[in-house]
């Protein structure tokens, strides 16, 4: 009996041990569970609460509204519109994407590569997921759709914002347009590069100043679940517009211009003598650029690269043309400045002059006579100005073009301005290795041979020598509350007297009997124009078509034809516009460009933009200028 209880006792010792090493176990186990937990709720509790909400709860960024493009104005160029779009919910179309496609298609037009992309997106996006089927749909196709609504199961319509240009190909090679973000785009950090949706400037003003305009992203808060399902929207920052830009185009002047020139390939350029502004800069064709907002064709686009009149080109910063006569007006004033010819100097015009044996002939044939300055200019006489330029010698017409701003970009805010070209011994030397030619002075006495020009640089020197002052360009007022500088203009560096003698033979072109632009003038008293007009070459006219007979320009492909030019400025008694137009393988420079400057300058004269006030934003600035600043 002893030895059962001994045996007893020992059994209940090794349990009682094994309870309390077990007990001890589980005890540190809750301990460390415990400690553990009172580590992730209390010291951490923070932490994961807000790591927990930021996977209840997304941020999403939202593109905020694209700064307005206004006219002097204030007539909005480039503003934003509402965009209807069209979603499917692919897990809200028990019939399948394809059948709700099908079903769309019957009431708008949906092509097979709009179909193919969200069949695409369909299948490799979850199902919950809404799909742009496509975007910017017309007023009555977002009522149909609408209409047949709760026929299309699956089917959101949304109402957006996009950009809009009200006035289409007018104010296209100005403004510019926006376009999607490529990959070449992603040059800088912001985020809103990354919104499939979101546009930037492309071309012209929207390019120039794209990331003011562009303005600051908004946030949107969603709250999903754990499969990423939208559930609410919890709040909403729309972010801050972009800065609106004011320019200092005149919208009916750009309109008239447009119009004017509607059919050709050319441009024409308006300003203020007095400070630079540009009323008007058209170029045409133009294109519409609310097509490459919502994403071009290839057939729109293969029409616009295949048009011989290249609509893509804005003619009036990028075209590059030899001046003609109109360049006349520097070589003018490069003589007589320097002392290299006075009023009187006259020469005999046969209709030729030679050197050595070759012959360099005049556009009247058979000659114009007895030519001095006045009527050198007026009757535009090319062996007075062969002459000239020959006494003159390449450097000083070189440095009298450049004084007149040619040969440099003008520094107008629109991108793609090209500089042109003035000749010199050393640009013919690095560029052919070979030394100037005397021969070569002579044609480009007449403003043909290497000499190219810009539209807008002939208007600039039709301002200069209008004002005696050096205007430049400029089309942007303010941005924002920001104003664009635009310092007092210096004197040109020519005497009064130098200009007064060749300003006569540029009134003489249009007001006196003989003058080649005579037929063109302006009648209306006190709005008359003072001008020069221009025929450039566009190929050499060999010795043996002078034989046989030049063929009239109208017998020739239009490619062969010459260029028309003309410049001016009115009223000839106070100038306060300028103008020039190119109108490419126009012919003749008085008939054509002439007529056209003549219809934009009465037009703008009667207008009377000078004495009606802008519809500028009053800043500090502003403020200034009113009191004596340059405005």
């Amino acid at each position: 009996m002893a030895a059962f209880d001994r045996k007893d006792k020992s059994r209940y010792e090794t349990f009682s041990r094994r309870a309390m090493l077990l007990g001890g176990g589980m005890t540190a186990v809750f301990g460390v569970l415990a400690g553990r937990l009172y580590q992730l709720q209390i010291l951490q509790g923070d932490r994961y609460m807000t790591q927990a909400e930021d996977n209840r709860v997304n941020q999403r960024l939202v593109a905020p509204l694209r700064g307005r493009i206004f006219d002097r104005f204030g007539v909005p160029l480039a503003a934003n519109r509402q965009n209807y779009r069209l979603l499917i919910v692919p897990e809200q179309a028990p019939a399948g994407v394809a059948a709700v496609l099908d079903a769309i298609g019957k009431i708008i037009p949906l092509g097979e590569a709009q179909k193919s992309r969200v069949l695409k997106q369909a299948s490799i996006n979850k199902k919950f997921v809404p799909l742009t089927v496509t975007e910017n749909l017309s007023w009555e196709e977002f009522a149909r759709l609408n209409l047949d609504l709760p026929y299309l199961a699956g089917v959101q319509l949304e109402v957006g914002e996009t950009r809009d240009y009200p006035f289409a190909d007018e104010t296209a090679h100005v403004l510019g347009y926006v376009a999607a973000v490529s990959p070449e785009d992603k040059t800088e950090d912001d985020p809103l590069l990354d919104l499939p949706s979101f546009r930037i400037g492309k071309r012209g003003i929207e390019k120039t100043f794209d990331k003011k305009i562009r303005g600051r992203g908004g946030q949107s808060r969603i709250e999903v679940n754990a499969y990423g399902r939208v559930i609410r929207e919890l709040g909403r920052d729309p972010g801050q517009p972009g800065e609106e830009v004011y320019l200092t185009l005149d919208r009916e002047i750009q309109h008239f211009v447009h119009e004017r020139l509607a059919g050709e390939s050319a441009a024409c350029t308006v300003m203020d003598c007095t400070n630079g502004d540009v009323l008007a800069l058209a170029s045409t064709p133009g294109y519409d650029p609310n097509s490459f907002n919502v994403g071009i064709s290839a057939t729109e686009w293969k029409a616009l690269t295949e048009n011989d009149h290249k609509p893509l080109i804005n003619k009036a910063l990028s075209g590059l043309y030899p001046p003609g006569s109109t360049f006349k007006a520097a070589v003018a004033l490069a003589a007589v400045e320097d002392n290299v010819v006075s009023p009187d100097f006259a020469v005999v015009c046969t209709g030729k002059t030679s050197i050595g044996s070759h012959d360099f002939h005049c556009w009247k044939k058979g000659g114009h006579g007895r030519m001095n300055l006045h009527n050198g200019i007026k009757q535009s006489c090319d062996v007075y100005f062969y002459e000239v330029a020959r006494r003159l010698g390449v450097d000083r017409i070189e440095a009298a073009a450049k004084k007149l701003g040619m040969g440099e970009p003008t520094g107008i805010e629109i991108p793609g301005e090209r500089a042109g070209l003035v000749p010199s011994r050393a640009w013919r030397q690095a560029t052919f290795g070979a030394p100037w030619q005397q021969g070569e002075t002579l044609i480009l006495g007449i403003g043909q041979g290497y000499v190219l020009t810009t539209p807008i640089q002939l208007c600039m020197l039709a301002a200069r020598v209008a004002s005696g002052k050096k205007v430049s360009p400029r089309i942007v007022h303010s941005v924002g509350l920001e104003r664009s500088q635009s310092a007092q203009a210096e004197p040109l560096d020519f005497s009064e007297r130098t200009l007064t003698l060749v300003r006569a033979g540029l009134n003489a072109v249009t007001n006196e009997g003989g003058g080649t632009a005579y037929a063109y003038r302006i009648a209306e008293a006190g709005m008359e124009m003072a001008g020069k007009s221009g025929t450039a070459q566009v190929r050499r006219i060999s010795a043996q078509e002078r034989l046989t007979g030049v063929r009239r320009n109208e017998d020739l492909p239009w490619e062969l034809r010459d260029h028309a030019l003309f410049i001016a400025y009115a009223p000839v008694h106070a100038p306060r516009y300028a103008c020039a137009a190119v109108i490419e393988h126009g012919m003749a420079g008085s008939r054509v460009a002439g007529a056209i400057c003549r219809d934009v300058l009465l037009f703008t004269q009667k207008r009377d933009t000078a004495n009606r006030p802008p519809a500028y934003p009053v800043t500090a600035a502003s403020a200034g200028a009113a009191s004596g600043a340059a405005p």
